[in-house]
């Protein structure tokens, strides 16, 4: 097999194994396997199925980049990652999309910090970060995998709302009616003030905290 067919048929495998297991199979296999023995098959078949996606990603062969990789561009990338990194560190900390104590508690607050930017920060951290990889390490290999972390996040996001919807029912149908999917998308709708936008201190030092460690 080609080297970069592995690496598709792998990055597959991994983001199939991981939304079936996270929303279509669960059920059943939670009620089979009790809910500890789900999450240890669960986190099994995630670990070695990421073993085989860095694998393959290891053993391309070198690639010259398919474009060049200038100051503004390293720039921008910086930049997203920066982004990347605050909504990740707001998101640690009342997140009702969190599987927490006290999530329905949570979605009673008012959206402020990175919950008022989206209500999916953590996954949209991930796949910003996807994303400024790939715009400077612009090679086959790192498009597909840097392609494959956002189609996991968003696409497992939107599956989220669904998986929380009926756990939390009202509870996180009020949260989402205050929330947007799409980053901006309630200030620039008009729904909510951009003031409300403004990071918490645990996101925003945290947040340059792991941009500076990530990008030294």
């Amino acid at each position: 097999m080609q080297p970069m067919s592995l690496l598709v048929m792998t990055c597959v495998l991994f983001v199939g194994s991981h939304l079936a297991l996270s929303h279509p199979l669960r059920d059943g296999l939670t009620g089979r396997m009790g809910e500890r023995g789900f999450q240890i098959t669960y986190s099994i078949v995630a670990i070695a199925t990421l073993i085989m996606v860095v694998q393959a990603w290891r053993g391309m062969p070198p690639e010259p980049p398919l474009w060049v990789v200038d100051d503004p561009l390293w720039l921008l990338a910086s930049l997203i990652v920066l982004f990347a990194s605050i909504l990740f560190m707001g998101s640690l900390i009342g997140n009702p999309a969190l599987p927490a104590p006290g999530a329905a508690k949570a979605a009673q607050a008012a959206p402020r910090g990175v919950f008022a930017i989206t209500r999916h920060p953590m996954m949209w951290g991930f796949a910003l970060w996807a994303v400024a990889h790939a715009l400077v390490m612009p090679t086959g290999e790192q498009i597909v995998l840097s392609a494959t972390i956002v189609f996991l996040a968003l696409v497992g996001s939107a599956g989220q709302d669904a998986k929380k919807a009926r756990l939390m029912g009202d509870a996180w149908r009020h949260w989402a009616s205050r929330t947007s999917f799409m980053p901006f998308a309630r200030q620039v709708g008009g729904g909510a003030p951009w003031a409300d936008t403004i990071p918490r201190p645990h996101a925003l030092f945290g947040g340059i905290l792991l941009w500076f460690v990530a990008t030294w």
